[in-house]
């Protein structure tokens, strides 16, 4: 059986219910319930557009398209692009709770073949930082999860900075005024301070009290012919429809009765919050809103504003809060939340990404060490819970230290890291380096692969513990007398062990335990202190016969030829 033909294709926003395709093959199917995109009404009849995440099944032996939402299914004529917005203020830098946010709207349009947009809303002007809106767009990059669109990028629905559109949004206000659902207002700051310490006086929330709602249009014009201060507002009305959560289920808050009405231009010409992602994710086409759960009773008072322009509302999933281990929020004050200085340590992005949805939902089951493939490809929106995410920071080590394991592992990216360690080293050490071989590649390569699974970042391998890899150590003769009156014989005992062969550490370990033997009576151990102390000027670190085939038979013999001529 063949389906009828679609006419024209039909992207996700435009979808509609294929009634005729359904009678044609109906009695095989289920009861078929379908509704808003939006979520905000689910009916039965034809002409709905379906709910949900659209793609192509075969029922009964016919293909059709499908969007599933828990589990019910809805079914449309053609399935669409998904398409997502990461929204930041620049008035920061990237933190991980901004992260997990822009990392779950990724993976779902990832998911699901869609486009990942980053838009800057900057429209509070006065706390802007500089060079945090480049910075937010590198550290996505750096993240692995760089956006399809942005302001860097450009694309269909260019600009992507807020302070860039204010024509749309004075154009939409306008819009909002002309059909009576906003207002023009002209209380003075110091009317909407009296308002607000009266409330706090009397142990009320602060809110206005929408006085100028009441000005007839002759005040209006009069005063706008006074060129007096003003905002706009927006005209909230009780009777809010209720909508459904991808998350949070089906939720409905009658805003008019407990704020007032809300400003969406500000006296600068600048719109809010509120005005401005409204008509930017309806003019980018955006099919579902993922942000964090602050805004979910927000939600309503945005759905006012879709139905006072007429438009459809988009898809919304309110994610769950990312807290401190103690259940406290992540604040911006504490430095060692923002992403810059996660990399500046030496942390992998992968490591993060790993961490943050490990602490959470929204996974098939969660386990340390995935990739952002695997991340994907694990994703369920279902199983998102409503419960906050608690991090525990102090298992990043571990996680870098897994991920890491992989990039040494992997010959191209160990590439990567040969050069990132050549910097850090050269950084680190500058002048002390008089011996340039220890910069080759082949030789930090095989410092990597010996130290891979115990190092749990690169940085690691740059601090003191491991000075002895990039800088020949020296060592007092009297230092080494005092462990075992035959430093030279030991030292012509492992000259002559590296001249035959330096393998693997496994053979090396057995061949020095022999060395014993061949002394007038210093032990074991004591052996092996004298060689620890002459190679790298340490106690402690690593074992002997790794040490040995880190530094390489030439290295070694240079170290302990200075041993025998001090």
């Amino acid at each position: 059986m063949v389906l009828p033909a679609i006419r024209q294709p039909l992207t996700l926003r435009q979808s509609v219910f294929n009634f005729k395709a359904w009678k044609s093959i109906g009695p095989s199917l289920p009861m078929i319930l379908y509704g808003s995109k939006s979520g905000t009404v689910i009916k039965q009849g034809p002409g709905r557009q379906a709910f949900g995440i659209c793609r192509k099944e075969t029922v009964a032996g016919t293909p059709v398209h499908t969007a599933s939402v828990f589990s019910r299914r809805y079914y449309c004529a053609k399935s669409g692009g998904v398409r997502v917005r990461f929204a930041p203020s620049p008035t920061g830098f990237l933190h991980l709770g901004g992260l997990r946010t822009a990392l779950y709207n990724y993976i779902f349009a990832k998911k699901h073949g869609g486009s990942f947009i980053l838009r800057l809303e900057d429209t509070d002007q006065s706390r802007l930082v500089p060079g945090a809106a480049e910075r937010i767009e590198d550290m996505l990059e750096w993240a692995g999860i760089p956006p399809d669109e942005s302001p860097r990028k450009g694309g269909l629905f260019s600009a992507y900075q807020q302070s860039q559109r204010l024509g749309l949004y004075q154009e939409a206000a306008q819009t909002l005024v002309a059909n009576g659902a906003a207002y023009h207002c002209f209380c003075s700051p110091q009317r909407l301070e009296l308002l607000k310490k009266e409330a706090l006086r009397n142990r009320q929330t602060p809110r206005y009290d929408n006085r100028c709602r009441h000005l007839s249009p002759g005040q209006v014009e009069e005063k706008l012919g006074q060129k007096q201060p003003h905002v706009l507002r927006f005209r909230l009305e009780e009777g809010v429809e209720p909508f459904q959560d991808m998350v949070y289920g089906w939720n409905r808050h009658e805003v008019a009765t407990v704020e007032g009405d809300p400003v969406i231009i500000k006296a600068d010409g600048f719109p809010t919050y509120h005005l401005a992602n409204v008509v930017d994710d309806h003019h980018m086409q955006i099919s579902h809103v993922l942000r964090g759960t602050e805004w979910l009773i927000s939600t309503s008072k945005h759905l006012l504003m879709y139905r006072a322009f007429g438009w459809e509302a988009p898809t919304f999933a309110h994610l769950p809060l990312l807290l401190n281990r103690d259940g406290s929020k992540l604040s911006k004050r504490q430095g060692d939340i923002f992403i810059e200085h996660f990399a500046l340590a030496g942390y992998l992005p992968e490591a993060l990404l790993d961490i943050i949805t490990n602490c959470g939902s929204g996974f098939t089951e969660n386990r340390i060490g995935r990739t952002l493939d695997e991340l994907i490809a694990e994703f369920d929106m279902t199983k998102i819970t409503t419960h906050s995410a608690l991090l525990d920071l102090e298992k990043l080590p571990e996680f870098n230290r897994i991920h890491l394991l992989r990039r040494i592992s992997d010959a191209d990216q160990r590439q990567a890291l040969v050069k990132d360690l050549q910097v850090l080293i050269e950084r680190e050490y500058k002048e002390q380096l008089t011996e340039k071989d220890v910069l080759r590649t082949q030789y930090i390569e095989r410092a990597l692969q010996l130290r891979k699974g115990h190092i749990t970042c690169l940085q690691d391998l740059v601090s003191p513990a491991y000075s002895y890899l990039w800088v020949r150590p020296s060592v007092p003769r009297d230092q080494l007398l005092k462990v075992s009156p035959e430093v030279d014989t030991i030292s012509k005992l492992v000259l002559e062990l590296v001249e035959n062969s330096v393998s693997t550490t496994e053979k090396l370990s057995a061949e020095l335990k022999g060395l014993q033997k061949k002394t007038k009576g210093t032990k074991y151990g004591a052996i092996m202190k004298v060689i620890r102390l002459a190679l790298s000027g340490q106690q402690q670190g690593p074992s002997v016969a790794e040490m040995i085939v880190s530094l390489g038979p030439r290295e070694v013999s240079e170290r302990l030829q200075r041993v025998l001529s001090s």
